[in-house]
């Protein structure tokens, strides 16, 4: 078999088409969860919080004194942006429930199709 041939074969196999569609889909969710916390959930938290918007939320490991972070950020300071961590966390955080609610159903789904009872809740 010629290496175009085999990797034709590989390519166009099921399990790797269904890999491609993954991991656009994975890519789309993404920016959906992200919009989710910076655009939706972000700002309520903030200004729960006495306004604040965690996204600005740092601080600065140099000797200067910056009024924002953009200027900081600007003139190249040392920087430990937590707000920025805070809200990679919730990202985070967000994506592994839903994949959690995701596989869980689907699991669920399996042992419906297999014939199983479905367990009780617990």
């Amino acid at each position: 078999m010629s290496f175009v041939s085999e990797f034709k074969e590989f390519a166009l196999k099921g399990n790797m088409l269904d890999m491609a569609i993954g991991i656009i889909l994975g890519a789309a969710f993404g920016k959906v969860v992200d919009s989710l916390v910076k655009d939706i959930l972000m700002p309520p938290l903030g200004f729960l919080l006495g306004g604040v918007d965690f996204r600005h939320l740092y601080v600065n490991l140099g000797s200067e004194i910056y009024p924002t972070l953009e200027a900081a950020e600007k003139a190249g300071a040392p920087l430990l942006k937590y707000g920025v961590f805070i809200s990679t966390m919730i990202d985070f955080t967000i994506v592994a429930f839903s994949l959690f609610v995701v596989i869980k159903v689907m699991m669920r789904l399996r042992r419906v199709r297999e014939g199983e009872p479905d367990k009780p809740a617990t």
